[in-house]
């Protein structure tokens, strides 16, 4: 698992505490997005929160429109537009 991958889930952990009030549902590669009990503004708050913690927002980088359905889709729309060090 990557440390990119490690602070997605730190991160989704951390908003769902703060949004459902409980531990967070385990993500497995195949975790469906839409079922892991999120609603739009939780999301939307998961990826701001992504934002500041990563330093960079892959939504507004690409160029074309995304919707990932997994989570294993989600951390590779991530490792795709992390900026290069």
């Amino acid at each position: 698992m990557s440390q990119l991958e490690n602070d997605i889930r730190r991160v989704f952990a951390e908003v769902w505490v703060l949004e459902k009030g409980s531990t967070s549902p385990t993500l497995m590669a195949d975790t469906i997005l839409l079922d892991t009990g999120l609603d739009s503004l939780g999301f939307a708050i998961f990826v701001s929160s992504l934002d500041e913690a990563l330093g960079f927002d892959p939504f507004t980088l690409a160029e074309d429109a995304f919707y990932p359905q997994t989570f294993s889709e989600f951390v590779a729309f991530y490792e795709r537009y992390q900026p290069k060090t």
